[in-house]
């Protein structure tokens, strides 16, 4: 993208890989960027902390092969070529037992479905990754289309359960589409000639990936500013921190969850308010903890027996032990509403709970394995695609002249996650450095 000669003056508030990539992707067209910040280092969800005595990533993450959008940014960071690809594991916690369903003969001897149910789950996943007009699934409930495709049984034995874990009570409003993007994902890699899936992981996971994009940042003359709180963007636009300062720039983009961005964009219309306001979200409750032991060796166990948390992320059984002292790194998530008093239940109430769950899931595992715990906590993680979501999703351009708001809710044909994400930043970087959408704010979809 060829930048303007006037160096337009940009900022962009939030410094998670969405943010990040777009203010990088800016600053390449010729434009002056700075860069707002709150917490004290880059990445938002996919930042890293320290757990124990190991630095790793605080919420799990995994690269895919069909992942072209992350290993290109990967690529331009200087990291795509360590990527480590592994094959993984997959296992179901179902009627009280662990049952391995890493391929498909492990699928087709899964005791608590008949051979029907298995052949008509596998049809739907075969159908889901042929259908193309997503928009068209956005109409249909998820229930109504998972009936219909995969039958009665295998909804109510196989996947209502996992509907709940992930949405809670959000899955009676959720739609086709949001099965559908999963299962598009899982045959990206397939539609490109692969063979198969994997997964994989850059050593030194996020907090080398951060640290290389926010030498980026820098090099290219963008602004970074952390620990830069930003307490509401006004026309001007005026950006106000929470130490009051106010800085004027001549276009400000808002990467906030939209509740958050219907807060601090002062001079909203009230329709478009409510808009951002009616998207709803989930949070999330996201424990690690490093083990002297191993689990099972599966990277994901999905449950469908009741639990405190939706599944069991055992990340080494991708990434390397000797990332973490040859101990093993777990994550127990559990996905809530933003409002769920479980946000604010005590990190020892949180790990009592939990280590007693996975003793259910995993009789051989014993607490006192555990040589590290800690719990993330996030409000606003991942917008529900409820029916006919698309139709009432607030545009990019505000109302607001010169401000814009994007976020993850602007991910409509896929699942959230990093590649997305970088997707979307990528996208929205193309559009904002167009003359007409700058001329015609409020216009632009």
């Amino acid at each position: 993208m060829a930048g303007r000669p006037n160096g337009t003056s940009w900022a962009v508030v939030g410094g998670g890989m969405l943010g990040s990539t777009l203010a990088l992707r800016l600053a390449e067209a010729g434009e002056s960027v700075t860069l707002f910040e709150g917490a004290s280092r880059l990445g938002g969800l996919a930042s890293a902390w320290q757990l124990g005595d190991v630095v790793w990533d605080r919420h799990y993450h995994v690269t895919m092969l069909s992942d072209r959008h992350l290993r290109s940014l990967l690529r331009e960071l200087g990291v795509e070529a360590e990527i480590r690809w592994v094959e993984t594991k997959a296992a179901c916690f179902t009627d009280g037992n662990l049952y391995s369903v890493s391929n498909a003969f492990e699928f087709l001897n899964f005791p608590p479905l008949r051979l029907i149910d298995k052949l008509r789950l596998g049809g739907t996943m075969i159908h889901g990754s042929r259908v193309r007009d997503w928009e068209r699934l956005e109409e249909i409930d998820v229930e109504s289309w998972l009936r219909t495709w995969s039958g009665n049984r295998a909804y109510e034995r196989f996947w209502l359960p996992l509907l709940r874990s992930k949405l809670g009570d959000g899955h009676r409003d959720t739609s086709a589409a949001f099965m559908w993007a999963v299962i598009q994902r899982l045959y990206a890699a397939r539609r490109t000639g692969l063979k198969k899936e994997m997964f994989g992981y850059v050593p030194g996971g996020y907090a080398r990936v951060l640290e290389r994009l926010g030498g980026h940042l820098e090099e290219r003359g963008i602004e970074v500013r952390l620990g830069a709180r930003v307490r509401s963007v006004a026309a001007g636009p005026v950006v106000t921190t929470e130490d009051g300062a106010e800085h004027r720039f001549d276009q400000v983009v808002v990467t906030a969850a939209s509740p958050l961005a219907a807060r601090i964009v002062d001079g909203l219309g009230e329709e478009e308010r409510r808009a951002h306001l009616g998207i709803r979200y989930l949070g999330i409750v996201c424990a690690s903890m490093l083990t002297s032991r191993p689990l099972g060796g599966y990277y994901v166990t999905y449950l469908t027996d009741e639990a405190p948390f939706t599944g069991v992320i055992e990340m080494t059984a991708l990434v390397d032990p000797a990332h973490f002292g040859g101990r093993s790194l777990i994550y127990l998530p559990k996905y809530v509403a933003p409002d769920d008093p479980f946000l604010e239940v005590p990190d020892d109430e949180i790990k009592a709970l939990f280590l007693a769950g996975l003793t259910r899931v995993y009789p051989a595992f014993d607490p006192s394995q555990v040589e590290a715990f800690r719990v993330s906590r996030v409000r606003h993680v991942l917008p529900i695609s409820t029916v006919g979501y698309s139709k009432r999703l607030p545009k990019i351009a505000s109302s607001v002249p010169g401000v814009w708001i994007v976020n993850s809710s602007h991910i409509l044909n896929g699942t959230l996650n990093v590649n997305e994400t970088v997707e979307l930043a990528e996208r929205t970087a193309r559009l904002l450095n167009s003359e007409p959408a700058l001329r015609a704010p409020g216009s632009v979809g």
